[in-house]
């Protein structure tokens, strides 16, 4: 078993802690020496250390101290401390055993390594030990149950028997602000870079829907609250494949909808001028008071309206409408939904709004299309982002963002994908066409869940006409 402090062990230290921190190596025994005037030069006065001791059987185990070591030469209080265990002959078993007398939750003596609590505790060294080459012969003990509750652990459980330390390692404790990059994104990508660009922007080009349904165009409808961004990611698709900012579609911030015309835009190729094989569906934003109805939905989820219908707020969508589409083919349906949330006001959407989009995915899952969330304007909600858009996956207000809309919509949280539109932009960006790019696979992948849905429906269809003649 490797000697690591490793990144699953130090969320496991976040937990007993309560908080997302940074953990810096003060003290090696197998770089500094296993000293206990070394440990004390190195760790004296620094904060809150934990103590890691890596042992021949595989077992991990130490102490958390608040306070820092400060060579007093006697007890300290800290009712922060605790010992634990990570590891148990190499398998992961961790435990938390908390002080439970403060007065002596460390022994701050300069001739001393670690040490936690009366009785022993768990002492690490005392002066010097020598490295065998193999591991450190410690002379201090681990009997919890003194200042620390045993919470049903012994000697042996903790240890595995076994007093040579493979390493001893202190590491500085530090809060991380809420919103400084995480270490490791919570989603995971490529790097991003021009080939990256190239190969995403490839699998949209070249993207075709199942042959065996005879669609030519995944049809994908955008449905969002007023000024979030709807219209403006059409214009950043577009713009990503015409290789300059383009405005064909108007968008803006206003007190009403700009939408006021159902539109099925194309995507063009910038070299052939041939549509590429998806089509978005733009609609009326979603007002608190007015706007697409529940009965309109269904009509174009079903594609019953033509493109170019004109929405007329005060007065429902009916079968009688110009260019009704009575019978549509499952090519003319709606293949995946798309809601379009302004992430900078997830906080205060109007409850409404909320309301009209849970009443619209009733109908949504009773037809089994799948739903996406883009969350806009993310260079507003958290400041590193707005610097540098490839670090949105490190973000952890994002992050935290993405997690609300799941448990609003009731969605996966894959189903969350952040963007950010060009709106004040006057030449294209690399993260922005990437993030976009990454944000589109994305949705035509949802499409082609719901066709391999649907073609499963027909094929067990016929399985079953068949069983009947039979």
């Amino acid at each position: 078993m490797a000697v690591k402090f490793k990144k699953s062990d130090q969320k496991q230290m976040n937990k007993w802690l309560n908080g997302n921190k940074r953990y810096t190596c003060l003290f090696r025994a197998t770089r500094d020496g296993c000293n206990a005037t070394t440990f004390h030069t190195l760790c004296n006065s620094k904060g809150p250390t934990v103590t890691i001791i890596y042992n021949t059987n595989n077992s991990v185990y130490g102490g958390y101290t608040s306070v820092s070591w400060a060579s007093t030469e006697g007890w300290r209080t800290d009712g922060q401390a605790f010992l634990f265990r990570l590891y148990q002959n190499g398998n992961w078993k961790p435990v938390q055993l908390p002080v439970m007398e403060s007065s002596q939750s460390i022994y701050d003596n300069s001739g001393y390594g670690p040490t936690f609590g009366t009785n022993h505790d768990l002492s690490s060294f005392t002066s010097t030990v020598a490295w065998n080459g193999t591991y450190f012969d410690l002379d201090g003990y681990v009997i919890p149950g003194g200042a620390y509750s045993a919470n049903g652990e012994t000697s042996d459980s903790i240890t595995s028997g076994s007093k040579q330390a493979k390493d001893i390692e202190v590491y500085l404790v530090e809060d991380i602000p809420g919103d400084a990059p995480l270490e490791e994104p919570w989603r995971k990508t490529s790097n991003w870079n021009k080939k990256y660009f190239e190969e995403l922007k490839e699998k949209v080009e070249t993207y075709k829907p199942l042959k065996e349904l005879n669609v030519p165009q995944a049809r994908v409808l955008l449905v969002g609250q007023v000024g979030a961004g709807k219209t403006s990611f059409f214009n950043t698709i577009n713009s990503v494949f015409r290789g300059y900012i383009t405005r064909q579609a108007c968008s803006g911030n206003a007190e009403h909808s700009l939408t006021t015309v159902y539109r099925m835009y194309q995507i063009r190729n910038s070299v052939s001028g041939k549509p590429l094989n998806i089509r978005l569906h733009d609609t009326r934003g979603l007002e608190a008071d007015q706007g697409m109805d529940a009965h309109g939905m269904c009509y174009l989820l079903d594609g019953n309206l033509p493109d170019r219908f004109q929405f007329n707020p005060s007065a429902p969508v009916t079968p009688d409408i110009t260019g009704f589409v009575s019978t549509p083919q499952f090519a003319d349906k709606i293949h995946c939904v798309v809601f379009v949330i302004d992430g900078s006001t997830v906080d205060v959407m109007p409850e409404k709004v909320i309301e009209k989009m849970k009443g619209f995915q009733i109908h949504m899952n009773q037809r089994g299309i799948p739903q996406i969330v883009l969350l806009t304007k993310i260079d507003k909600v958290c400041e590193a982002t707005s610097e540098d858009l490839s670090q949105v996956f490190f973000s952890p207000v994002v992050q935290e963002t993405v997690d609300r809309v799941s448990q609003i919509l009731g969605l996966p949280r894959s189903n969350i994908l952040p963007v950010k539109n060009y709106e004040s932009e006057i030449e294209l960006q690399d993260n922005v066409n990437i993030l976009t790019l990454l944000t589109l696979q994305q949705i035509l992948n949802s499409a082609d869940d719901y066709m391999f849905n649907y073609l499963d429906q027909i094929e067990d269809g016929k399985l079953q006409q068949l069983n009947i003649r039979e």
